[in-house]
């Protein structure tokens, strides 16, 4: 079954840690669980305090499709805030390889 992965990495403002991010994030999860092939979300925190935000689509398209989409129907949530905008680097591709347990 073909998928995409969605790779979001960027440092938080300020005085934010991880804690302060996953609260901040319930509704984008809430958002992110209504759209179209979306699977799965992971994230993780680097030993440098930089996270990684993963998302595991059914396909690139429906990644890009919802990506073009979030900023405008998420303006007003408080995610937006924890994020210092100017580090953000996001990538999505197709998966051409996988292995399950």
């Amino acid at each position: 079954m073909p998928s995409a992965l969605e790779i979001t990495t960027f440092k938080l403002v300020k005085g934010l840690g991880i804690k302060d991010f996953i609260a901040a994030n319930t509704d984008i999860d809430a958002w992110l669980k209504r759209q179209e092939g979306f699977q799965s979300r992971h994230i993780a925190e680097l030993e440098d305090g930089s996270i990684v935000d993963m998302l595991i689509w059914r396909s690139a398209a429906n990644g890009g499709d919802a990506a073009s989409r979030i900023m405008g129907e998420t303006a007003d949530f408080p995610v937006h805030a924890a994020i210092n905008q100017r580090s953000v680097v996001w990538r999505i591709a197709e998966v051409r390889h996988r292995v399950l347990a």
